[in-house]
C-alpha cells in the first residue's frame, strides 16, 4: 500500500522549496505558510518535520545537489515546467543526503510530477535522470568541493575579503550541517543541563542535539527557559547588571533579548514596527511569567518619555550569520538588499543614540557576517561626530572566548567558533557610550 502520508510530506518539501525560490518567503515563513492550510495542515507533527528536512536539507546543500543534476541533465527545464525543477532536487536531496531508498525517492518524484499539470510533462525525464543519480550521484559527491558549491558566489567573495580564504572556508564548512539545539535558561544552568541531557557552553547557554518536540522538553511549560543561539545571548551580557534598570530594546521580535533581560530584573520597553512579530514576543513573556512593555512602533521615529541609560539595538539585517539555521538566507538574500538595509542601520543608530543621557550605554548589534552591517556602520556613526566612545569588550564577558573580540574590542562571533562543539551564529556587537 502506497504511503500517503509520506507523499504528502515530500509535496510539501516541494511546496517549500518552490515558495522559498520563487516567492522569496523565508523558510520559517513558508513553514508557517504550508501546515495552517489544507492539505498540509492534515500531517502529522513526524510528516511536517519530514518535509522541513527535505526543504532545508536542499537548500544547504543545493549547490551541490544542482552540480550532479547538470551532470545528468540533457537541458534545463523552461520555466512553464512548473515545480519540476524543485522535484528533481527535493528527491536528489533524498537519494543523496537523507538515506532514502532510492527507489522510494524516484517513484514519489515521478507520481508528484505527474499530480502537476506542467510538471507531467517532464516525468520521464525526471524519472531517468532520478536514477541516474541513484546509481552514480554519490561517487560525485566525493568530488566535490561542498563549502564551495554550496555558498552563493557573491557570499564567498564577500567573505574573502572581509576575513580571508581560509576563514571563509571554515564558514561555509560550518553551514553543511544541521545545528544543535540552543537554550538560555533564567537560572540554574547548570542544573538544567543535568536534567536536559544538554551541555553547558561557556558562554553560559546550554546546547543538546536537535529532536523532537522543544515543548515536551522539561521545563518548557513551566517558563524556565527559552529557544536562542548562544551568540545571540551575548550582546545583553555586555550591558553588566542591569537588575532595576530601564533598558530600551529596539527592533525586540522575536523577543530573546527581551526575554534575557526582563530574566536579567531590567525594567524593559521593547519596541517593534511588526504587530504580528510583538505578539510573539508577549506571547513568550507570558511563558516564561516575565513582565516588559511591548509597544508597536516604528523604532526610527519613536521616542522614549525621557532619556534613558540603556539602549539595545538589533538592528534588521542580512541575516548572512544564521545560514546554519535558516539556509534559504543564502539563496534570497543579494548584495543590493544589504545596500538598502545599511541606510535602515543608520537611521536606527541615530534614532538609538538620541534616546540615550549622557554616560549611557548602547549595545548596537546584527546577526551579519558582513562588516559593512557591523564594523563599518559603527565607523560611519563615529566619523560623523556622534558623541560617543566604544567601550572596549572584556574575553570575561564572553566565557572567556578571546577569540570573540576584534581589535577594536567588538564582538565577532563567526559559524566556525566553537566548531567542535557544534558552531554557532555570526553576530557583531560594539559597546558605545554617550560622553
Amino acid at each position: 500500500m502506497k504511503d500517503q502520508q509520506g507523499l504528502m510530506a515530500r509535496q510539501a518539501g516541494v511546496w517549500l522549496l518552490q515558495a522559498v525560490l520563487r516567492r522569496n518567503l523565508g523558510l520559517d515563513e513558508a513553514l508557517a505558510a504550508a501546515f495552517s492550510t489544507a492539505p498540509f495542515s492534515k500531517l502529522s507533527p513526524r510528516d511536517r518535520a519530514f518535509a522541513r528536512t527535505i526543504a532545508a536539507t536542499t537548500l544547504r546543500r543545493m549547490g551541490q545537489i544542482d552540480a550532479v543534476l547538470r551532470h545528468f541533465q540533457s537541458r534545463r527545464l523552461p520555466p512553464r515546467s512548473g515545480p519540476a525543477q524543485n522535484i528533481l532536487r527535493t528527491a536528489a536531496a533524498q537519494i543523496l543526503f537523507l538515506g532514502t531508498a532510492a527507489h522510494a525517492a524516484v517513484s514519489n518524484a515521478v507520481e508528484l510530477a505527474d499530480a502537476d499539470s506542467d510538471a507531467r510533462h517532464y516525468k520521464g525525464m525526471i524519472n531517468a535522470v532520478l536514477r541516474k543519480v541513484a546509481s552514480a550521484g554519490k561517487e560525485m559527491l566525493a568530488e566535490q568541493d561542498a563549502a564551495r558549491l554550496n555558498t552563493p558566489e557573491w557570499l564567498w567573495d564577500s567573505w574573502r575579503i572581509a576575513y580571508d580564504d581560509e576563514t571563509a572556508r571554515a564558514i561555509a564548512t560550518a553551514h553543511l550541517n544541521e545545528p544543535p539545539l540552543d537554550i538560555s535558561v533564567r537560572d540554574d544552568a547548570a542544573g538544567w543541563a543535568e536534567r536536559m541531557e544538554a551541555q553547558l557552553l561557556p558562554t553560559g547557554g546550554l546546547r543538546r542535539e536537535t529532536g523532537g518536540r522543544i515543548e515536551d522538553l522539561p521545563g518548557f511549560a513551566e517558563g524556565e527557559w527559552w529557544v536562542q543561539d548562544t551568540a545571540a545571548s551575548l550582546p545583553v551580557r555586555l550591558f553588566g547588571e542591569v537588575a532595576g534598570k530601564q533598558v530600551i530594546d529596539l527592533c525586540a521580535a522575536p523577543g530573546g533579548k527581551t526575554l534575557q533581560l526582563a530574566a536579567r530584573g531590567a525594567i524593559v520597553t521593547a519596541i517593534d514596527r511588526s504587530e504580528a512579530r510583538m505578539s510573539r514576543v508577549q506571547e513568550n513573556l507570558a511563558r516564561l511569567k516575565l513582565t516588559a512593555t511591548c509597544i508597536t512602533a516604528d523604532a526610527t521615529g519613536w521616542q522614549p518619555p525621557e532619556p534613558v541609560s540603556y539602549v539595545l539595538l538589533d538592528a534588521p539585517c542580512s541575516a548572512t550569520g544564521t545560514i546554519r539555521r535558516h539556509p534559504d538566507i543564502a539563496w534570497r538574500k543579494t548584495q543590493t538588499q544589504i545596500d538598502g538595509l545599511m541606510a535602515l542601520q543608520d537611521r536606527l543608530l541615530n534614532a538609538a543614540a538620541d534616546m540615550l543621557a549622557p554616560g549611557g550605554l548602547l549595545i548596537f548589534c546584527t546577526c551579519s557576517l558582513q562588516p559593512e552591517e557591523g564594523s563599518e556602520r559603527i565607523e560611519a556613526f563615529l566619523a560623523k561626530g556622534a558623541p560617543f566612545v566604544r567601550v572596549p569588550i572584556r574575553a570575561e564577558e564572553v566565557g572567556g572566548m578571546t577569540e570573540l573580540i576584534t581589535a577594536l574590542g567588538e564582538l565577532r562571533t563567526l559559524p566556525s567558533h566553537l566548531g567542535e562543539l557544534g558552531g554557532m551564529d555570526g553576530f557583531y556587537a560594539a559597546r558605545l557610550q554617550r560622553v
